[in-house]
């Protein structure tokens, strides 16, 4: 990069380490061979962690396989091998069912655009065998939202969580539902937003417009403009701490290809993602000697600091997706998300707090006809729930 960044990586596990150098390097006997000390101090056992953790075993057994035994013990290969052929019939198994379910969804003239899974691996890596995905993300307009829940059940998938919502704010305050087909197997997680509200984003119509057709199917799928899915894939990696490195890795191949750097510039400025997107080129740089665009060859200092703060959930080996998340790793990426925000969408997420949620209907319920009464009770409401945690409860001593 232009400005000097200067991450802090030194508590960063050496196993984790030896991982971004295989995956940064063109060749890779070399590359060990000039890495005898950290390859005598890694545990092998906790690399294949690593790699499972950062579900980026199908690219490094890619990189390793045929390496001399001499670098890198033969059971490790074994294990990535075999882990990397239950990917490979994982995502074909995927890939039929995407393209039954956009073949499906254009017979009911309703537009979706896959936003993640085995398109994402075809597109960025040429290869569906060489990225894991363990859904299916579609995105469609939330007019269809209906007709699509009706298309859902018909082809035999079960919702999977249901949203609680007083006054329609899951329409902002959420952005997908999850669907579960008990036979086949497949989670599919239907958008309407790129990400959770509150926020502004591009509309599904202007996504629609800008849309891709990918080759991998005989039936017609469609996913992002890169410059849109830079957007998505920056922001999606951002509010999750890159806490898996694969999607960093995606980054990373996305930044190797063509893009329009003009046009994510204005994206990123006009949907206040700025620093969330030069926080991923720090990153993507630093971590995977990524190419870097001139219009971000000198990124500000929070963008800086944000990369910085980031390199908390490698070096922790952070698991967000597993309840209970341990309190302190909970705490950090609460503040860590919150400051990830552009001063706008602070500003949007405050106000959104005055905003009723449906923990006030359960602390006092109304009668539909009467919940805009929720908005000047909701001040009291919270205050009440935050006594009730703090006071004893009945039965227990002072």
């Amino acid at each position: 990069m232009g400005k000097s960044v200067n991450l802090s990586l030194e508590n960063i596990p050496k196993e984790l380490r030896l991982i971004l150098k295989i995956l940064s390097s063109e060749k890779i006997e070399t590359k060990l061979q000039s890495e005898d000390d950290l390859l005598s101090e890694v545990d092998w056992n906790l690399f294949v962690q690593q790699a499972r953790h950062h579900r980026i075993y199908p690219l490094l057994y890619k990189k390793l396989k045929g390496v001399s035994d001499n670098n890198i013990p033969h059971f490790v290969i074994e294990n990535l091998s075999q882990s990397y052929k239950e990917n490979t019939f994982k995502m074909l198994h995927l890939s039929g069912e995407m393209e039954r379910l956009s073949r499906s969804f254009l017979n009911k003239n309703v537009k979706s655009l896959n936003l993640k899974g085995p398109i994402l691996a075809q597109d960025l890596y040429g290869d569906v065998s060489l990225r894991t995905s363990s859904d299916l993300d579609l995105l469609i307009s939330i007019k269809d939202l209906a007709k699509v829940e009706d298309l859902m059940k018909e082809k035999g998938y079960e919702k999977d969580d249901y949203i609680e919502t007083v006054l329609g704010d899951w329409k902002w305050r959420h952005h997908h539902i999850t669907y579960f087909h008990p036979q086949k197997r497949i989670k599919v997680e239907v958008h309407w937003r790129l990400n959770p509200g509150p926020g502004k984003e591009p509309s599904f119509s202007e996504l629609w417009e800008r849309r891709r057709q990918n080759s991998l199917t005989g039936s017609p799928v469609y996913l992002l403009s890169r410059e849109d899915l830079f957007l998505f894939l920056a922001s999606h990696g951002a509010r999750h701490g890159w806490s898996r490195l694969r999607w960093l890795i995606d980054m990373k191949q996305l930044m190797d290809y063509s893009l329009d750097w003009e046009k994510v510039y204005k994206l990123l400025k006009k949907f206040h993602y700025f620093s969330i997107g030069e926080q991923s080129i720090i990153l993507a740089t630093e971590l995977l000697e990524a190419n870097v665009p001139i219009q971000f060859k000198n990124p500000n200092n929070h963008s800086v600091k944000l990369a910085n703060a980031a390199i908390f959930y490698f070096e922790n080996m952070v698991n967000l997706h597993t309840d209970p998340v341990p309190e302190y790793i909970a705490k950090y990426h609460k503040n860590h998300v919150f400051t990830l925000l552009s001063f706008q969408r602070k500003l949007l997420f405050l106000l959104s707090l005055f905003y009723p949620y449906p923990e006030d209907m359960e602390t006092l319920p109304l009668p539909k006809t009467i919940h805009f009464l929720y908005f000047p009770l909701r001040p009291l409401l919270w205050g009440w729930r935050k006594l009730k945690a703090v006071l004893p409860q009945r039965g227990t001593a002072l």
